[in-house]
């Protein structure tokens, strides 16, 4: 370690000098990252719903519908004519009306009123359309310009290109909130007005070096873009907190500048590297997820995690070396007072607060197990154009969800007698497919490719049904089980779902199973890791333990207060919060010891 650092403190020009031509580099090879926003594309290869992903892009030339459109004060006629200017939009493959379930030359008191209202009712028209991947911004663009402000738009699609446009600023704001909390930390607990920028400069710089290395995977998820700065920086700030502190305390004892800088990094190079190890392995648990945002994640982080160790140990000692003169300029006096009868306080508390954890223990960890998740984008934003136009469509023609049925292809008095079943179904609002609409008594090969292609492909027969449902939770779970089910009797496993709700399922069943998984793998790696620092069996326990039930007392919370979470959320606390807060247990035993 001694000539570590002295390598460091002779060459400090240099590493400096290194470390800025590195982050421009890496600036730079940011913005070539390619960002996946579509969370479907992680599932793992064998989910059903993957499966019927891949059947449906090979087998069929339209995919499902993704987009629903609503137009207000319209007739029959001007709807229809909206269709085909539609159907003209670069994008659009495919546009489904009230004109594919029954002739609206007719009068419409002929038909279902129950069908006809899914599509057309109070002069306003809802259209179902499928929009290519890939084109879903230009499409959904496209489509708003013609329909204006006073019509509405939402689904899949433009989720997605919602989401891609308020990602950035979404994280701009985050950070906009959490850097002026942190520099008001870093200031309290300081005395330089300079040392808190260079704590920030010193994340920062590995902060950007992550993320333009994220290059080497070619693609990262939206979350794993927006999140992993945000808990880089709030996970590794401590590392350079511990190094400046220690350096302090040398200065006090060692006139020389270098030789306390030495001291500093040789005796806080095992604090932080225990820490840096502790929030790594906890992360890199991620990495067993099925679910494949957890590698695409976990990864990411953990890589932080080591530019931000790196960063802490190489740059910011020879940045603190070149600086300390305007550090001492900049000195201040302590805002934080001394707490020096704290522990006459702790030591009062002590037992009636580990007798209130104890209690708390069984409940919360119960409580946080039982904790609801959301899978999708269900929470809507009033204030934004998707928001308002989701809504609108949902006041006037309720939730509407679509999930398309792929069975083997050549019993259509099969497929008719599975129709029929399924619209018996509750929250099944209408079925879409050849036997329900054209009849299984007129053979397919009787009727043209242009019939029939939505309907067949070379071995599938589909089947769209929707529902009245939103695309996740009990109810919307409960239709997509009651689907399989009736499905099942009919063609046994061979059958297909696919839909926002079908993924969703699946992804709930997935999740789940890996919650459990990553959690104890999180928790084992974190145990090893203190196992081998205080070579003790019994002080990882307690650290692990102490921890574990800070998590379940915050994760319980959503519970009692039966406030659903968003899975990563879930996901990413229990083991950010077992990673980062094992950093102050070491800290604490170590100062203790």
């Amino acid at each position: 370690m001694n000539q570590f650092s002295s390598v460091i403190i002779r060459h400090k020009k240099s590493v400096i000098t290194t470390f800025a031509i590195i982050s421009v580099v890496c600036l730079f090879l940011f913005f070539f990252v390619d960002v996946n926003y579509n969370m479907v594309d992680y599932l793992p290869s064998d989910a059903q719903s993957t499966q019927a992903l891949k059947i449906m892009e090979n087998e069929f030339s339209e995919s499902m519908p993704n987009a629903s459109l609503m137009l207000e004060n319209v007739s029959l006629m001007e709807a229809f004519e909206y269709k085909e200017k539609l159907l003209a939009i670069e994008g659009v493959t495919q546009v489904m009306w009230l004109d594919d379930v029954m002739d609206i030359s007719q009068t419409l008191e002929m038909g279902d009123k129950e069908i006809i209202e899914g599509f057309y009712k109070d002069d306003k028209a809802l259209f179902s359309i499928t929009i290519a991947k890939g084109l879903e911004k230009e499409a959904c663009n496209e489509i708003l310009s013609l329909i204006g402000d006073d019509n509405a738009l939402t689904g899949d699609a433009p989720a997605l290109v919602f989401i891609r446009e308020t990602t950035a600023s979404t994280v701009i704001k985050a950070f906009a909130i959490l850097l002026p909390v942190i520099i008001l930390i870093l200031i309290l607990s300081t005395t330089s007005w300079l040392e808190p920028l260079l704590f920030l400069l010193a994340i920062g710089i590995s902060i950007v070096i992550n993320m333009g290395t994220n290059i080497i995977f070619g693609e990262i998820s939206f979350m794993t873009n927006s999140i992993s700065p945000i808990l880089q920086l709030a996970c590794s700030l401590d590392y350079a907190v511990f190094l400046l502190h220690s350096f302090q305390d040398h200065r006090k004892k060692c006139a020389d500048v270098n030789k306390a800088m030495g001291y500093a990094m040789k005796e806080s190079m095992s604090t932080v590297a225990a820490s840096a190890a502790t929030t790594l392995f906890g992360f890199l648990a991620l990495l067993f997820m099925n679910f494949g945002i957890g590698a695409d994640l976990g990864i990411s982080l953990a890589k932080g995690i080591i530019f931000s160790f790196i960063s802490v140990m190489v740059f910011l000692p020879a940045l603190i070396l070149s600086t300390y003169k305007l550090i001492d300029k900049t000195q201040h006096r302590a805002f934080m007072p001394d707490f020096g009868n704290i522990n006459k306080v702790l030591s009062k508390v002590a037992i009636p607060a580990v007798l209130i954890v104890t209690i708390l223990l069984v409940p919360t960890f119960l409580g946080q197990r039982k904790t609801d998740f959301l899978y999708g984008n269900e929470t809507i934003d009033p204030n934004t154009r998707y928001g308002r136009d989701t809504l609108a469509i949902e006041e006037q023609f309720g939730k509407s969800t679509v999930m398309a049925i792929l069975v083997p292809k050549g019993e259509t008095a099969k497929e008719e007698m599975l129709c029929n079943e399924l619209c018996e179904l509750d929250h099944i609002t209408s079925i879409m497919a050849y036997a329900a609409n054209v009849g299984a008594a007129i053979p397919p090969e009787y009727l043209g490719d242009d019939i029939t292609g939505q309907f067949y492909s070379e071995n599938y027969a589909r089947i769209i049904a929707y529902t009245d449902t939103a695309a996740e939770g009990d109810v919307a779970f409960n239709a997509v089980e009651s689907i399989n089910e009736i499905t099942k009797r009919y063609y046994g496993d061979d059958f297909y779902t696919l839909g926002q709700s079908a993924n969703l399922y699946d992804m709930k069943d997935i999740v789940q199973k890996d919650n459990v998984l990553v959690n104890w793998i999180a928790v084992i790696a974190i145990f090893v890791v203190l196992l081998i620092t205080f070579k003790s069996a019994i002080l990882p326990f307690i650290l692990v333990l102490t921890i574990e039930a800070g998590i379940w007392i915050n994760l319980s919370i959503p519970y009692f207060t039966a406030t659903p979470i968003n899975f990563l959320g879930y996901l990413v606390i229990s083991t950010v919060q077992l990673g980062a807060t094992v950093d102050y247990a070491i800290l604490l035993t170590n100062t203790y010891l």
